[in-house]
């Protein structure tokens, strides 16, 4: 069986703003951040700065504080100087790899297979993490922000989770990469994932 988290377009209790209204608070955010390098602009185009915005509903000041921080922690730990040689060894099993096939919008699809962890490595586990993260963004078309994430729980068990990375995992890409999931379709997810989430049976 597998369920399908679909993200909706807006997040529960979002403000719903005219074009010209959301124009007007990326521009603030972006007077905001202020002059920056060329390798850290590309990070702030009108669609960054829209997900950082709808992350935070629509919050200028919010907005603006993450994607300070998303600077900051690019600046820091450069996951574009990432290379395959660095992460390999993490690699080995598949268990998180960029499909080749795409979905009906053109949007990336990340396989995850969490029951062929081979690492006991945080620091491994999220420096391959960002890698495919950052590779799934690089190979979106022009025209989209988010996308899918097919989640294989073939074989899982409870051995496979580390408190630790979930943990460093969630913070990540919650604080680093906001909004951009479309939908994550989870394969025979475990029982216990069920009450976190409001689901669509496919």
């Amino acid at each position: 069986m597998s369920t399908g988290l679909k993200k909706s377009s807006l997040n529960d209790g979002e403000k719903i703003l005219t074009s010209e209204e959301q124009q007007a608070k990326i521009n603030e955010v972006r007077r905001l951040i202020g002059q920056l390098p060329q390798k850290l602009s590309i990070y702030c185009s009108d669609a960054s700065i829209a997900r950082y915005l709808s992350a935070r509903n629509w919050n200028v000041k919010k907005a603006t504080k993450m994607l300070k921080d998303t600077l900051k922690w690019r600046s820091d730990y450069k996951p574009e100087e990432i290379r395959w040689e660095d992460i390999a060894h993490e690699a080995e099993t598949g268990k998180i790899y960029r499909s080749n096939y795409i979905d009906k919008h053109g949007r990336t699809v990340l396989i995850m297979r969490p029951s062929r962890q081979n690492s006991k490595s945080t620091r491994g586990q999220i420096r391959y993490l960002v890698y495919c993260m950052e590779n799934a963004i690089l190979n979106l078309p022009p025209d989209q922000e988010q996308m899918v994430w097919l989640i294989d729980f073939e074989g899982f068990n409870m051995s496979h989770i580390s408190v630790k990375v979930t943990r460093e995992t969630a913070r990540v890409l919650q604080d680093h990469y906001p909004e951009r999931l479309g939908v994550a379709i989870l394969y025979n997810p475990p029982k216990f994932f069920e009450p976190f989430f409001t689901v669509h049976i496919s």
